[in-house]
């Protein structure tokens, strides 16, 4: 499957979060999720398959904190290649035994590092960071790069511009996180959607959009002012509500139906990508794929 082109006839379905069957998988953050890939590597095949049979056309790799900033924090910074190269063959081979013609995409998020003057990261590192990142998701074998969840655009800017330089023909996708306000909608940065789609596009960014913070109610409306700046393909990812604290772990309480009602609004408004962030499961894509009659 071509991406870009088979978005020019209908749209697409990503897969929901990985994070969430992690921790109901047994995962807590001693550990970084990546590691998983490696040591119960039957667990994230287990979650691929999963997605794959609730009608995703596109899984993400569980790769999302796997930057050498974020392995850093694991004591893992060496381990970039390892663990990316190896999400990717997972995803890879499940979709190669599930549902041929899918697609993998190299899931990428943010750094945890900030640009001046909130920070010290250069432009230049975060590109290397992001380029060896990518580097290695290719090198598995994805079929696109899908960059998500970012609040810096410098940082975004950054993560197109190494992921870019390592994905060759493959489609780079990037998200960032927005939350209303009473003039639209703003990155914790204050970054406009517009002013996103701009500055990744030009970057080279095939396709543009957001996900997490919002729940699917609230996208809509996110999704027209994104569309209103830019007619390039857009993604867009919103979690299953918003969360509450349970045994200190995040629960996200958004029924599947109620998350799939949305998805025809999210949709005429211009999504041309949909799919799910925090708290999803492979029964919220399953309701989404029903709603949109796929």
């Amino acid at each position: 499957m071509d991406l870009l082109a088979e978005l020019q006839s209908r749209t697409l379905v990503f897969d929901g979060a990985m994070g969430t069957q992690l921790i109901a998988a047994g995962y807590r953050p001693v550990e970084s999720p990546e590691s998983w890939n490696v040591e119960n590597p039957d667990v994230v095949r287990g979650i691929h398959r999963a997605y794959l049979e609730a009608g995703a056309d596109v899984i993400e790799t569980n790769s999302f904190g796997g930057s050498r900033a974020k392995l850093g924090a694991y004591h893992a910074g060496e381990r970039v290649g390892e663990l990316n190269a190896a999400g990717a063959r997972l995803a890879t081979a499940v979709r190669d035994e599930v549902a041929p013609g899918k697609l993998v995409a190299g899931d990428i998020g943010p750094s945890g590092r900030m640009t001046p003057p909130m920070g010290d990261a250069s432009l230049d590192e975060l590109r290397d960071v992001f380029a060896e990142q990518a580097e290695a998701l290719v090198a598995g074998g994805v079929d696109l790069i899908a960059m998500t969840t970012f609040f810096d655009l410098q940082e975004a800017r950054a993560a197109v511009l190494g992921a870019r330089a390592m994905a060759g023909s493959r489609p780079v996708l990037i998200s960032m996180a927005f939350k209303p306000s009473p003039h639209g909608y703003h990155t914790m940065m204050g970054v406009t959607p517009a002013q996103a789609a701009a500055t990744l596009l030009d970057a080279g960014a095939d396709v543009v959009g957001a996900n997490c913070e919002v729940t699917a109610e609230e996208m809509p409306a996110l999704a027209a002012e994104f569309r209103a700046a830019t007619d390039a393909p857009l993604i867009i990812q919103p979690n299953a509500g918003q969360p509450r604290l349970a045994e200190g772990h995040p629960v996200y309480d958004e029924t599947p139906a109620r998350f799939a009602s949305f998805m025809p609004a999210i949709v005429a408004a211009g999504a041309d990508i949909v799919g799910g962030c925090c708290g999803t499961t492979p029964e919220h894509i399953v309701a989404l794929v029903a709603t949109l009659g796929h």
